[in-house]
């Protein structure tokens, strides 16, 4: 069984598992038939956390470890699913070039917001139990296992539907991480009157 080295403190498990690497509101993903297989899937997973752990022994702080961060997003996340997801309805009425700038202020308030948190995180090690086909996706199990603590279950929702292969979701414990950027991100928008200028503007020094 292969294992993925990780760092984490419990405090903040939830949190930063949501990233981070999303991280991040989820919507079932609709699509044809499956073109990813389940060692695809896997194999994106392992890839992804690899690149999170060598981010952080990096030694890296600052922005530039977020940049690295944002990197890592930018390559295994299916980023322009998140985004619209995490805006919620107000995506519907976002223009192109709207959702263009919120997407790429998203991702950046995403890799700022888990970069700062991940070198809490030492010692945990992730391994992956399989994947199984959900509807039009696959969900990649994981059990992250930390010193002296309960080991807990990671789900990682991946698709090809982007055209290549990418995860959208991640789930931790039964929490889906991506809802709850949906709500975070739905509570900034109203408290700028729904104003998603200015809510983009505002996600660019926020995280």
């Amino acid at each position: 069984m292969p294992t993925i080295p990780m760092t984490t403190r419990r405090c903040n498990r939830r949190t930063v598992l949501g990233l981070g690497v999303a991280g991040l509101a989820a919507a079932a993903v609709p699509g044809p038939a499956l073109a990813l297989s389940d060692a695809q899937a896997k194999a994106l997973i392992q890839r992804a956390v690899n690149d999170v752990n060598a981010a952080i022994a990096s030694g890296k702080t600052g922005p530039t470890l977020y940049a690295m961060f944002e990197r890592i997003f930018s390559k295994y996340a299916d980023v322009n699913v998140i985004a619209r997801s995490a805006l919620g309805i107000a995506a519907r009425s976002a223009s192109t070039a709207q959702m263009t700038a919120f997407t790429r202020a998203f991702q950046g308030y995403l890799s700022r917001k888990y970069g700062k948190r991940f070198r809490e995180f030492q010692g945990a090690v992730f391994q992956i139990q399989g994947a199984r086909p959900v509807k039009s996706f696959y969900e990649v199990k994981t059990t992250a296992i930390l010193p002296g603590q309960a080991p807990f279950e990671v789900l990682w929702q991946v698709s090809d539907r982007s055209g290549s292969d990418k995860f959208f979701n991640l789930i931790v414990e039964g929490v889906n991480m991506l809802a709850s950027e949906r709500a975070e991100i739905g509570a900034m928008l109203d408290r700028r009157r729904g104003n998603i200028d200015l809510l983009i503007q505002d996600l660019k020094t926020a995280g």
